[in-house]
């Protein structure tokens, strides 16, 4: 199998998955899904509860932000390099105006960071969320017709990968952070 005819399975696959021109109620939670996993939404909202939360939160919420600003960084990089173009549709015209190009995924990657390092740093309760949550989201981009199967996958698989190296690396970065600005941040 060629990489022609594994592309054209891709996007055959994917087009099964799509619900973005199908009015319903499994519309409607795909909406709902794909765009839970908007950059700006986690963003603002860990910049807002580091403001409100405990200690044990507070780390968290900051190793999330300083890891979702990373993980950007890589998935841009992967995108300008490979430049697979979006699948054709009118949903999401925000994301196609500002990002065409399709592969990897930032949403499922976002999402499987931050389920990676609910895993190992947020109570198991809320890990459990996150680990339900993750692949809802890159479904939700195939169906909304934004991503192809393959995106999300292999968005799913750099979210990870960049959690699981962040896990290893953070502390020496808060160190440092910490000692560069005097702010403590927890």
């Amino acid at each position: 199998m060629n990489l022609r005819s594994l592309l054209e399975l891709d996007a055959r696959l994917s087009d099964q998955l799509r619900v973005a021109e199908k009015p319903g109620v499994l519309r409607s939670f795909a909406v709902f899904f794909a765009h839970s996993g908007d950059s700006w939404f986690w963003a603002l909202a860990l910049l807002i509860l580091w403001f409100f939360s405990s200690a044990p939160w507070k780390h968290w919420e900051v190793v999330e932000f300083f890891g979702i600003l990373g993980l950007a960084g890589v998935v841009l990089a992967i995108k300008f390099i490979v430049r697979r173009e979006r699948p054709e549709g009118e949903w999401g015209g925000i994301y196609r105006n500002t990002d065409p190009h399709s592969f990897p995924s930032g949403h499922a990657a976002r999402a499987f960071l931050i389920a990676v390092l609910a895993a190992a740093l947020a109570p198991p309760w809320l890990a459990v969320i996150l680990w339900i949550w993750a692949p809802l989201v890159s479904l939700a981009r195939v169906a909304m017709g934004v991503h192809y199967l393959s995106d999300v996958v292999a968005g799913a698989i750099v979210g990870t990968l960049i959690a699981l190296l962040g896990l290893q690396i953070y502390p020496p970065m808060v160190n440092w952070f910490v000692a560069l600005t005097g702010f403590p941040l927890w």
